[in-house]
C-alpha cells in the first residue's frame, strides 16, 4: 500500500527536516518547499495528498500561498503548522482553505494526529485555541478575520509583501512573472487603497495585517 505523500513548505531548513524526521516514518516526503512562491511550484509538479503550511514565508505568505494552492491542487489536504497562536490567524487559515491548524511548538505532539484527520476529511485545531472557538465547526472557523484583511485583491497582496520584503520593481516584477509597469500600477493602486506612500508605512502595514513578521 502506497504511503500519503506529503510536501513541507517552511522557510527554516532545520524547522523543515525536523518536520520531515517525525513524519518520514509513515509517510513519503515529496520535497519541502523553502518560500510560498516556491511551494506553488512544487505542489503542481509533485500533486502531494498533504501540504505542510507555515504561514510566515517570504516572497508569498502561507495565507495567500493556501488560497492559490485550493485552486491549484484542490484534492490536497492543508495543514497549518505555525507559530501563530490568535484566532484572527485560526480563522484566516481556514478561509483560505486549511483543514488543519497545529502549534509549531507542540507540533511533535501535534502534528501526526491532524495530518491523520486531514487524511480522513477531519479539521483539527490546536489544543491551545479550542477555548477560543468552542463549537470548532467549519462555519465558525471561517468566520471574516482582522488578519489579511480582503481590503486589498490578492495580487495587491503579494506586491505589498514582496515591497515590504524590501524587494525592487524589477525583483518583484521577475518574481511575479508581470511588468515593471504592471507591478507600479498594483503597487500605486494599494497605496491609494490603503492611503500610505512609504516603504516603512507599507512595511508596517504589511506586519499588522499578517503578511510579513515584524
Amino acid at each position: 500500500m502506497n504511503k500519503p505523500r506529503i510536501l513541507i513548505a517552511d522557510d527554516h531548513a532545520l524547522v523543515a527536516e525536523g518536520l520531515k524526521g517525525l513524519l518520514a516514518a509513515k509517510y513519503e516526503i515529496v520535497g519541502i518547499s523553502p518560500n510560498g512562491r516556491q511551494l506553488l511550484v512544487d505542489a503542481a509538479a509533485l500533486k502531494p495528498d498533504v501540504i505542510v503550511i507555515d504561514i510566515g514565508m517570504p516572497e508569498l505568505n502561507g495565507i495567500d500561498a493556501a488560497v492559490q494552492l485550493v485552486k491549484i491542487l484542490p484534492s490536497a489536504k492543508l495543514v497549518f503548522v505555525t507559530q501563530q497562536i490568535n484566532i484572527q490567524y485560526l480563522r484566516a487559515a481556514f478561509r483560505a482553505g486549511g483543514i488543519c491548524y497545529v502549534a509549531k511548538q507542540s507540533a511533535a505532539r501535534e502534528l501526526l494526529l491532524a495530518i491523520e484527520r486531514a487524511l480522513n476529511g477531519e479539521i483539527y485545531v490546536t489544543p491551545l485555541l479550542k477555548e477560543a472557538v468552542p463549537g470548532l465547526s467549519l462555519k465558525d472557523l471561517r468566520q471574516s478575520s482582522d488578519v489579511f484583511a480582503r481590503e486589498l485583491t490578492p495580487r495587491q497582496r503579494e506586491v505589498l509583501q514582496l515591497v515590504a520584503e524590501g524587494k525592487t520593481i524589477k525583483e518583484i516584477s521577475a518574481s511575479l512573472q508581470i511588468s515593471p509597469k504592471t507591478v507600479e500600477f498594483h503597487k500605486n493602486a494599494l497605496m491609494n487603497e490603503i492611503g500610505l506612500r512609504t516603504t516603512a508605512e507599507l512595511t508596517r502595514y504589511a506586519i499588522s495585517r499578517g503578511l510579513i513578521h515584524g
